[in-house]
Order: structure tokens, then sequence, then C-alpha cells
């Protein structure tokens, strides 16, 4: 068990801090708050953070919530660790982690960022001066100050006490240090009401007006007959014309799975209805002329599904959806494929993963998943379990998590062979949820080990068939879907063929 000081505000204490003090001591440290007099600051975020919850009407806990009682204790000489969270720029004794925002100790620096329409950067800096963390949190609501600023601070709670963690208990940092973070200067009040007045209130109007206009959380689902040529291999969308799969007008379809079956060719969807809170699985068929069956439901649940990846294993058909809303990952088997599923088994129990992703690679079962740590998104922090069977015990990996990016982090669709090369479909957030996919190669797994290369992004030069959020394939048949936002009003919606 190692001591550490986690140094703030003796007269500004927020929710975050207690959060990061309780994660380290769940990890089996001893944990002192300790109370640092520094000078006030300035109440600028306060006072826009209050404006707008009153505004939006946003209710419940936030991490920059204040916490007026809290016993406070003074900083001990024989700490093996300090974590320093008061932003005053004063020097304590080493070793010393600050969390940084863009290269700045306060969070008014993300929330400055947020305003301005930009993605703020963590650093976890060792002794002010290398980084032995870093994140790129995914932002979802970047339209409100206090779900984004929410969404930042819980990757910058995943990844301080991460990196603390591992600091004490290897002596040095994971990896190679990644470089020298310069400190950037604190935000003044005037550029935060600025930023918040002449960026964001504009964006939030804008926003407003396309949300009454616009069902923007749509996608359309595509599919065609590859004929051996795969975005895959290709790195793009050329080659065979792409169907739609129609969806009425009335709902959505995405996170498509292709299966292959008895010389059958079936679509496996997430069918989201309007003005349903919860999605199930569908199941379409696709004849060989092209036309596709309309979708019928297979499974439901109380909670929300999606992302049914479905494969053969052990002479049965499995389909692993995601059901993280119902508090773990659970395996299904077809009773009477393709209409008939049962629950199997939960593979991992009380953990919120999302899109998990099945590879079998040198004799053992692994699975790639994006994790909500309790707080913020769900698409920015990569984690990997492993097993040597598909209903045995699953281990998590030492690493995890494996990375924060929400640019390289969420699966986007099964593995895909490539030659010798194994790629991996990565979802890009960078502009918003679900419209950006990139690729990228596995380049060592092991139970030492999971490395991947930087995502090569799928480009598009056809505005109908664009901002891709799944792809996937079968011998046959290849799937994508798409993020298109829906006209509310529209009568009639028009589908058609798309190539590019």
């Amino acid at each position: 068990m190692s001591t550490i000081d986690i140094l703030v505000p003796a007269n500004d204490v927020r929710r975050i801090h207690l959060l990061v003090a309780d994660r380290l001591a769940e990890k089996g440290h001893d944990i002192v708050l300790a109370g640092v007099e520094t000078p006030d600051e300035p109440r600028m975020l306060s006072n826009i953070l209050r404006a707008e919850r009153r505004t939006l009407r946003i209710r419940g806990n936030d991490l920059f919530d204040v916490v007026s009682t809290v016993g406070l204790s003074s900083s001990r000489a024989e700490a093996a660790l300090r974590i320093d969270l008061t932003a005053s720029g004063r020097s304590f004794a080493s070793p010393t982690l600050e969390p940084r925002f863009n290269g700045c100790a306060s969070v008014a620096s993300a929330a400055k960022a947020l305003m301005q329409g930009c993605l703020p950067r963590i650093d976890i800096v060792l002794n002010d001066d290398e980084a032995i963390g870093h994140a790129a949190p995914m932002v979802d609501s970047r339209l409100s100050l206090v779900r984004g600023l929410d969404d930042v601070l819980a990757r910058m709670l995943t990844l301080l006490v991460d990196a603390a963690d591992r600091y004490l208990r290897s002596g040095a940092p994971a990896e190679t240090p990644y470089k020298r973070v310069t400190r950037s200067p604190q935000p003044t009040a005037g550029q935060l009401l600025n930023a918040y007045m002449f960026s964001m209130m504009p964006r939030q109007l804008a926003g407003a007006a396309q949300r009454a206009l616009f069902n923007i959380h749509r996608w359309d689902t595509y599919y065609r007959f590859h004929k051996g040529v795969q975005v895959g291999s290709t790195g793009s969308l050329t080659g065979e014309p792409w169907a739609i799969l129609p969806d009425g007008g009335n709902r959505f379809y995405a996170d498509p799975f292709p299966f292959d079956w008895n010389g059958r060719h079936f679509i496996f969807v997430e069918d989201f209805a309007d003005g349903d809170t919860k999605a199930v699985i569908s199941v379409a068929e696709v004849f060989p002329d092209g036309r596709a069956s309309v979708p019928r439901t297979v499974v439901e649940e109380p909670h929300h599904l999606s992302y049914p990846q479905v494969f053969s294993r052990d002479g049965e058909i499995w389909m692993l959806p995601e059901s993280a809303a119902g508090g773990g990952l659970v395996l299904y088997r077809a009773a009477s494929f393709p209409d008939g599923w049962v629950r199997h088994a939960v593979l991992i129990p009380d953990r919120a993963l999302f899109d998990a992703t099945l590879l079998e690679h040198e004799g053992r079962l692994w699975l790639f998943a994006s994790e909500r740590d309790t707080y913020g998104s769900a698409a920015d922090t990569l984690v990997v379990y492993y097993a040597d069977r598909l209903d045995g015990e699953w281990t998590p990996h030492r690493s995890n998590p494996l990375q924060i990016d929400r640019a390289a982090a969420r699966p986007g669709g099964s593995f895909i062979g490539v030659g010798n090369r194994l790629v991996l479909p990565l979802q890009d957030g960078t502009q918003e949820y679900g419209a950006g996919l990139g690729l990228a190669d596995l380049l060592e797994l092991n139970e030492e080990r999971v490395r991947l290369a930087a995502p090569v992004p799928i480009p598009s030069r056809d505005k109908a068939i664009s901002r891709i959020h799944t792809l996937n394939s079968s011998e046959h048949l290849e799937v994508i879907d798409c993020k298109v936002p829906r006209f509310r009003w529209s009568l009639k919606s028009p589908r058609r063929l798309a190539s590019q």
C-alpha cells in the first residue's frame, strides 16, 4: 500500500477531487485529502455553469460541483506521491503528478476550449516536466458547457487514477514519456465570458434550430454484394454499388452485421423506432437479385440493444450484442436461426462495455470494447479482455485502459483479415459521435501488450454515403451505416441506390 496526498484548494473542494481520492483508495492506496491555501480564483466559470443549468434546465450532480463539507488534512512528508489539483502553479515535493488541460492546470482552460468549439487535450505531468499519460476525451454534448465539462473531467479521472496507480506499482511511467508539456496560462474571467457569449451561445441557438428541423441522431444502412473488392483492403468505398436498406421513414437501422447461412444472406441491425427509448435487434434477408426483406425483430430486452455481432463457433451460431444498459455483456445462442435466440451466458458482468468485438488470435479469444468508466462518454476508452473459451472466464488486460482517444477507442465493426494483416474499424468522434470511421492495423497482441496503429480514415466522395459509423463484411455481403439527419416534417423520404 502506497501513501498518496491529494492536494486540493482548501476553500474550493470539488466533487471530482473526492472521486479521485475514492478511486485510488479502492485500488488499495492510503489516501489523504490535503488542503492547500490558494488565492481565490475568479468565480466566472462557476457563474457561467450555474446560469447554464438554469437556462437549459440541467439537473443532477456534476463533477465540478462544489463540496461544502469535507474533512481536509495536512500534507504528509512521507507521502510516496502527491497529486496536485490546486492549479496554483506552486511547486511541491516530488514526485508530484498534475493534470493539465491544453497545457494549463486549471479546469477553466478546458471550459474555454469547449466554449470555443474545441476539444481539450489532457496530460498527466510528472514533476512539472514530462507527460506520462495522455487522453483525447470524447465530448458527446458540445452545445452544453455543463455536460461537456463533465465528459472531460470524467476522462481526467480515468487517466489520472490509472497513471498514479501504474507509477506507484512500477516506480516509473508505464510507457516512454510522451513529451514535455509547456505550462499555459489560466484564462481570465473576461476570456471565459467572451467565449461563452460569442461562441457557445450562438452555437447553442443554431443547434436548437437544427434539432427543431431535423432528427440528427439517425443512420442509414447500406449493403452490397462485394464480389471480392472490400473496403478493408481498398481503404475506400469504391467498387460495387451500394443499396440502402429501406426503413419506412419511421425508424432507423444501424450497426449492421452480415451473416451467410446455407446459401442465404442476412443482415442483423440495431432497429430503433421513432418515439421509442430503446432499440431491438432485427434481421433482414438479402436475395440474389439485391432486394432485401423488411427487417423483423429477433431479440428484444427491457433495455437497449445494438451492435449485433453474429458469428459461428463450436457448431453453433452466436450473437454478442451491445447490452451495457442491462449491466453486462451477454452472449446469445441461435436456437432456430435466424429468428430464435436464447440468452446463453453473461460473459462480463457489471461492466458498461460498448461494441465489444470478438477476435480469435493465436489460440486465444480476445474482446476489444469501449468502456464507460461510470461517468463521461462511452466512446473514448479502449479496453481488452481475453479468455480460452467463449463462455469461460474473461480476464481484463493488464494495460486497461489501453488508450483514451475519441478517434481510436470504440470499435466500429469486426476485425478484417487483409493478407497477413488484421484490421480493426474504429469510430472517430472528432467531428461528432457516429460521423467517422478509420481502419487500424493490429500490430501486437498478447497478455503483456496490445498495440494498434493509428486509424486511417475511410474517405467518401459521395455526399449520399458519408459520415460512416460501422463497417462489416461476410464472404459475399458488405455493409456500412452512415449518419444522415432527416427533416422532421418530410412527408416522404426518397430512398435510392447509391454508388461511389
